[in-house]
């Protein structure tokens, strides 16, 4: 019965996962072009960039259809699936060496054989690290995809200043730059698929392109020891306050540790948030920038030009959105897996049952 229940379990996370990328990925979508949308301080906000996360869902759904919004969701859901696949099998790996180094430890009259918590962060780090190595070629093409719009909006527009600026120098008459005009705005968009997105990576940086963003992304590996520090350090406060206080609580209640465990994921998201945003930068295509000062080289260029020219807020946009996309996700996945894990065990019995003879 545990191995059936081992396999519901497997079976569940895996579904509720897909379900709940599905659901929440316009979330997604809308998030990645919030983080690449690049405004100089000195510059008014387009509408687009102004308004709320469900305005802007709603104008992709009006300018592109559904398919704006789901855009790169294939290749998203290989990666998820494919990112958990390798975390997990690298994770186990890791674990098995450390626990037997933890009992060879023991014999030699070291340890009490047991792993302890830097050991535990050390393993989820180092599996962390290899899965950014081995799935990042992926999401930059997811990245592509998302932005994909974004991209040719400010392509666009560059085209359409340099032509009225052409204009404006040769003196053209009015007539012919409104048939120019006309020209570039009735260019349609070419196909964008995984393959496109692929061999648009490739032929801008060859090889090192699908590794563009690794910097951010392996640096934000280091969230779960940030906020295993954030809490141990407010839970060992609030201990000492309580030990000092002789007429108080003495214990931690189960509500304050749920709170400082939300505390610690809150002040998590908050100090590794500006790396997601730059690594969408660097992964996104870099004519979205508009002007050069607005385009990157690097990490360090990114940093440097975001602070120059968009000041702090840069490395917080659509922050309030990955919040809400990340809760949402987390609670249809534990909704749909509890579910799943329900009908699978009511198909497993219904099978059993109809297998045994009739007397």
């Amino acid at each position: 019965m545990s191995n059936s229940n081992a396999i519901a379990n497997g079976v569940a996370g895996a579904g509720a996962g897909i379900i709940a990328q599905i659901l929440t990925y316009p979330l997604q979508t809308v998030n990645t072009r919030q983080q690449t949308e690049r405004i100089a301080k000195s510059k008014p906000k387009p509408p687009t960039a102004a308004a709320g996360t469900l305005l802007q869902i709603l104008h992709v759904l009006q300018t592109e259809g559904w398919g704006g919004l789901y855009s790169g969701l294939k290749p998203s859901l290989f990666g998820t699936a494919a990112s958990q696949g390798i975390y997990y099998y690298f994770y186990q790996l890791f674990k098995n060496k450390a626990e037997t180094i933890a009992v060879v430890r023991k014999h030699k009259g070291r340890g009490d054989g047991t792993l302890g918590i830097f050991s535990w962060l050390v393993v989820a780090a180092l599996a962390g690290s290899l899965n950014v190595l081995l799935t990042n070629p992926i999401w930059v093409l997811v990245t592509r995809m998302q932005t994909h719009t974004q991209a040719e909006r400010k392509i666009m527009e560059s085209k359409k200043e340099a032509l009225l600026k052409e204009a404006s120098e040769n003196g053209l008459i009015g007539s012919t730059l409104q048939e120019k005009l006309d020209e570039l705005e009735s260019t349609k968009p070419h196909p964008y698929g995984t393959i496109h997105a692929a061999r648009e990576v490739y032929t801008e940086a060859g090889i090192r392109g699908f590794w563009k963003g690794i910097i951010p992304t392996l640096i934000m590996v280091c969230n779960p020891s940030i906020q295993f520090m954030i809490y141990e350090t407010s839970l060992k406060r609030l201990k000492e306050k309580r030990s000092a206080n002789k007429h108080g609580l003495k214990n931690v209640s189960a509500l304050e540790v749920f709170l400082l465990g939300a505390l610690a994921k809150l002040g998590a998201t908050v100090t590794t948030y500006p790396l997601l945003v730059v690594k969408s930068r660097l992964q996104a295509k870099q004519e979205i920038g508009g002007n050069i000062s607005l385009r990157y080289s690097g990490t360090v260029d990114a940093i440097i030009k975001m602070m120059k020219y968009e000041g702090l807020p840069g490395f917080y946009k659509g922050m309030s959105t990955k919040i809400v996309q990340s809760v949402f996700a987390a609670s249809v996945l534990f909704m749909f897996k509890e579910e799943i894990v329900k009908a699978y065990i009511f198909l497993v019995h219904r099978i059993g049952k109809a297998k045994v003879p009739l007397n």
